[in-house]
């Protein structure tokens, strides 16, 4: 064998042994056992959250038992960046591959948070407070935001009505942004070219009706009623009538929802139907879509007046007197119940 021969076969004897040496380095890497890998483990990767914060964090709960190891062999896999935000149900990680493709390619966790009809902005912050953990600050000051609520393709000062009410599933880890975007993404969902044409034949704007859809929501629990009590708005609106609107002054006082008093009806404010004519400026609350289609169709009559009966419906009258009538009514039925009540 002459030189060249030999200084051949020691250079590809040595290039298989650093290439054997490698690939066992990486395979124990890869499957560095995990202490806990029978277990099915519950842990939260914060949104983010760098590299090395996730390590810290498995590392604290026991989940890996390297951290060293653990951290080469995402980067050997290349996934630095491809780690998910949420809470993650770990299940067999018997080795640093099973952990990290859980991290990569699984589904984290997700809450089903609802969110009822009637809600305004500020209801629905306290929401995602207790529910996502958001700021509640950071929540409101994006629904005020004029740059981010005209990205979202809505025309106002703020996202109040445009956060749809409806039952969601949201990741741990999700962003206000992205849940406020998933919302409002809703709400346009729902306005078909029907709609449109409606909007059009009736010479209203879409935040007119939503905003008389608001106050229908605030007014309502009977869907069958809903349709009537619109009309009733209608027509007021029509004949220059104020619309005097509780749930417009509830939407301005402090310490509400609670019952009226005189001196509240007459609060100073753009909101005010009782000292105003016409809508408010603007939705009060987040109206579900049979409140919008009340309010886009509202039913013929000749009511102008309506008063609760105390069983979560209303009397509907045409006149100030019989409204007069039917006010005692309920008051005497009002009186009955705190007399029941106090007992």
């Amino acid at each position: 064998m002459g030189y060249l021969e030999s200084y051949k076969h020691k250079f590809l004897f040595g290039a298989r042994f650093t290439i054997s040496l490698l690939i066992i380095v990486t395979m124990w890497i890869l499957f560095w056992p995990q202490a806990r890998h029978e277990e099915h483990t519950r842990h939260k990767i914060t949104k983010g959250a760098s590299l090395q914060e996730v390590s810290h964090g498995l590392l604290d709960k026991g989940i890996i038992s390297n951290e060293r190891t653990f951290l080469m062999a995402v980067h050997l896999l290349g996934h630095e960046k491809n780690i998910q935000a949420g809470v993650f149900q770990f299940r067999n990680i018997s080795n640093h591959y099973t952990l990290i493709d859980q991290l990569v390619n699984g589904t984290p966790e997700r809450k089903r948070i609802m969110i009822p009809e009637g809600l305004n902005m500020s209801q629905i912050a306290k929401v995602f407070v207790e529910k996502l953990g958001f700021s509640e600050e950071q929540f409101s000051a994006l629904t005020m935001n004029k740059i981010f609520i005209n990205s979202l393709g809505i025309k106002g000062e703020s996202l109040e009505g445009y956060l749809f009410p409806d039952t969601y599933l949201f990741f741990e880890g999700d962003s206000p942004e992205s849940v406020i975007k998933t919302m409002v993404k809703q709400y346009q969902s729902i306005w078909t070219s029907e709609f449109n044409d409606r909007l059009a034949s009736m010479n209203m704007s879409e935040k007119e009706i939503l905003t008389l859809a608001s106050i229908i929501e605030g007014e309502v629990i009977y869907n069958s009623e809903r349709p009537i009590i619109s009309g009733v708005y209608h027509n007021r609106l029509r004949m220059g009538m104020k619309l005097q609107a509780d749930p417009t002054i509830q939407y301005i006082i402090l310490d509400g929802p609670r019952r009226l008093l005189n001196k509240d009806l007459k609060i100073r404010s753009p909101y005010n139907t009782y000292l105003n004519n016409g809508l408010p400026p603007g939705p009060i609350n987040s109206p579900g879509k049979e409140s919008i289609r009340a309010a886009l169709y509202p039913n013929e009559h000749d009511y102008l007046f309506f008063v609760a009966k105390g069983d979560g419906k209303h009397t509907f009258t045409t006149n100030e007197k019989d409204h007069l009538k039917a006010k005692k009514v309920f008051q005497k039925i009002r009186r009955e119940l705190k007399r029941k009540k106090n007992i």
